[in-house]
């Protein structure tokens, strides 16, 4: 199968699923770049761009995004183990944060970490001794990938805001009523967290090891 060009460029440096990560990124006017260093973060480990679709956090998170089976029900769904599928809900469930937050992707990630735009979130220990929260940590991942130091914001949100001819849009999001897209027709929607429940499985350094079994050196933060 040929590869889009975008997509060619991610798996050139080393991105797994990058024709289903391209896809829910430009499915939602997200960054694929950002999206691909979202699943290296959740599923990958520092010094690597490349995640995998597995089981993890004993079970609760699913796939290549680590959807949590305790907040998320299409995490319960054979969906979640689907490499696209799971790209597909991650998408919808970030693009949802950055409408929420004004376009502010650090703060959307911490969202998505932890439910909080404020927290540090997960903390993960590079092989160069830096210690970074969550969304540092993708944002270095995302440097890796793209050779930016950061997305540009101002067209993220421009983005999001004009893809709305390739979504749909429902509910109310917290006081505020703001509207969240869909993932597909056949997938449930993606579930915002909100602060007052934290995804729970973020509460802890990530542990590389037992997400990837013995075949992996990666030590945990």
């Amino acid at each position: 199968m040929s590869l889009d060009p975008v997509a060619s460029r991610l798996a050139a440096t080393g991105v797994a699923f990058a024709s289903q990560i391209e896809s829910a990124a430009r499915r939602y006017g997200l960054d694929p770049g950002l999206l691909a260093a979202v699943a290296a973060q959740e599923t990958g480990g520092p010094d690597t761009n490349a995640g995998h679709n597995i089981v993890g956090d004993g079970g609760h998170g699913r796939g290549l995004f680590q959807i949590d089976d305790r907040w998320h029900p299409f995490a319960s769904t054979g969906a979640a183990m689907d490499p696209g599928k799971n790209a597909d809900y991650a998408a919808g469930m970030l693009s949802g944060l950055l409408k929420r937050y004004g376009g502010n992707v650090h703060e959307a990630l911490s969202a998505y970490n932890s439910g909080s735009p404020a927290s540090t979130g997960t903390k993960t220990r590079w092989a160069d001794g830096a210690d970074l929260g969550y969304a540092d940590s993708v944002m270095r991942h995302y440097s890796r990938l793209t050779g930016s130091p950061k997305p540009d914001e101002s067209a993220q949100s421009t983005a999001i805001a004009e893809s709305s001819a390739t979504v749909s849009s429902v509910g109310a999001l917290g006081a505020a009523a703001q509207s969240y897209p869909l993932p597909a027709p056949s997938l449930p929607a993606p579930s915002l967290p909100s602060s007052s429940h934290a995804h729970s499985y973020h509460r802890q350094s990530t542990d590389y090891m037992s997400l990837l079994g013995d075949d992996t050196d990666e030590t945990d933060s």
